[in-house]
């Protein structure tokens, strides 16, 4: 059906010639200018090549993950420096990097404004929030944003590196997965600390 697999490698992290375009129900595959439909039930993500069997699981190993990113994860975790920190894929680098940095009195708002429309990022929310008992808590969120306006490549992207990078900031607590502002606004953040 695709031809031996072993004639073209499919590290999508720089692959250019597949063209992807999958919804819940659908996908459609056309790698390396080999024509093919395949069902999967899956989102626009790298879960879909893989259950396609297009792809291997060690070639969605993901970007590598600057040291930056790592400390001020730590920064925000242990001393609180920041309410939250939106990474970015640097695709010619191909590495993780931190593109901004909110400052502990930022707010929600703040952070909302700071993810592009239209493009993928990776972000950490650090948020406070009362309990039924009247205690004041914090809970770390880690949000993929892949919103649906984003290139098709960027969201194949963002998703194969997702789960390495998570593995690379130990103490998340919540994770969310976000296309619109309506799947992250505060009543989603506080439904998910409970």
């Amino acid at each position: 059906m695709f031809g031996d697999r072993s004639d073209f490698d499919m590290d999508f992290s720089v692959q250019s010639g597949i063209a992807l375009w999958c919804s819940n129900f659908f996908c459609l595959l056309d790698p390396l200018g080999m024509n093919c439909e395949r069902r999967c039930f899956h989102n626009v993500t790298a879960s879909c090549l893989l259950m396609c069997g297009i792809v291997q699981a060690n070639a969605a190993s993901g970007m590598a993950v600057h040291d930056d990113c790592k400390l001020k994860f730590l920064e925000l975790k242990a001393k609180r420096t920041y309410r939250y920190i939106v990474y970015k894929i640097e695709e010619k680098q191909k590495q993780v990097v931190v593109e901004k940095l909110g400052e502990p009195a930022n707010g929600y708002e703040d952070f909302t404004a700071s993810l592009p429309a239209d493009e993928c990022r990776y972000a950490v929310y650090d948020f406070d929030f009362v309990t039924e008992e009247n205690c004041q808590k914090s809970r770390i969120f880690f949000i993929a944003w892949s919103p649906d306006t984003s290139r098709v490549r960027s969201k194949m992207i963002y998703a194969s590196s997702k789960d390495r990078f998570k593995r690379e900031l130990d103490g998340i607590q919540v994770e969310l997965q976000a296309t619109d502002p309506t799947e992250m606004g505060l009543d989603v953040f506080k439904s998910r600390v409970n």
